[in-house]
């Protein structure tokens, strides 16, 4: 069975003249990394806030495990919110400020029904999982680094066990070292979860996604294997993309066949 299912969604806000989403469709296999690249203004994160169920949809349908979770009542959606979780571009804008770290991790284990004890013990796991030692517990976000901030935010995402990881432009704020770190923990998720990679970093996107998908102007322009869609790129907006990564002296290995 399909982790996650999209077919047709469409999504225009008032005052723009073309839709931010039109018809836009694809699969996400369990286990499976899906990559989601375009340029700015190409619908990649209104995609992904209709399928977290942040943004309503004009039409369409997402499935989640083959059951229909677009216009499913808010008392409806816990299940779905447990089910399918997402980390933001901006992690410091995500996090409450009067909070620590250690509080509001614990406190999406709480709403769903951990223990205080057993929460705690859930967010210093998550925390161990992303590389942050217990001490980060009682950091506030204003005393962390932007890198430590978005392991933070996906240690968060992870403690309400989802089976769908939607990762937002999550290292589009950060330096090449920081990248780096977050890249190599999205790898070791890989096969755990199933996961949509939203990034305009084709480079990037290219080392960890199984298959490709390429949004222009808020319709699907090309949708393959990461290896065909880097190697002999089909519509004009994928070669583009992927001309301006040649430009800057950067490609992923797997173009060159280095990578199984």
């Amino acid at each position: 069975m399909k982790a996650l299912e999209v077919n047709g969604v469409s999504k225009r806000f008032s005052g723009m003249e073309k839709p931010a989403l039109n018809r836009v469709g694809f699969t996400l296999e369990q286990g499976e990394c899906l990559g989601i690249v375009g340029g700015s203004g190409s619908g990649k994160s209104t995609l992904a806030r209709v399928i977290t169920l942040l943004e309503q949809s004009d039409g369409g349908s997402v499935s989640l495990f083959g059951k229909e979770i677009l216009g499913l009542p808010r008392r409806q959606r816990k299940d779905v919110y447990s089910s399918i979780q997402m980390v933001f571009q901006m992690p410091l804008e995500s996090f409450d400020p009067s909070y620590t770290l250690g509080a509001s991790i614990a406190e999406v284990a709480r709403s769903f029904g951990a223990t205080r004890a057993e929460a705690k013990e859930q967010a210093l796991e998550k925390l161990q999982l992303v590389g942050l030692d217990e001490s980060f517990y009682q950091r506030f976000p204003s005393q962390v680094s932007g890198g430590q901030c978005q392991r933070a935010a996906l240690a968060r995402a992870l403690t309400a066990n989802p089976s769908v990881l939607i990762c937002d432009e999550i290292t589009s704020a950060l330096d090449v070292s920081t990248q780096a770190h977050i890249v190599s923990l999205i790898e070791r998720l890989k096969g755990k979860e199933s996961i949509v990679f939203i990034t305009h970093d084709l480079a990037l996107v290219s080392e960890l996604a199984d298959r490709l998908l390429v949004l222009d102007e808020g319709e699907v322009a090309e949708c393959g294997a990461t290896e065909s869609v880097v190697a002999n790129p089909q519509s004009a907006c994928a070669k583009k993309l992927m001309s301006s990564v040649l430009s800057l002296g950067g490609l992923g290995l797997r173009a060159f066949g280095s990578r199984s």
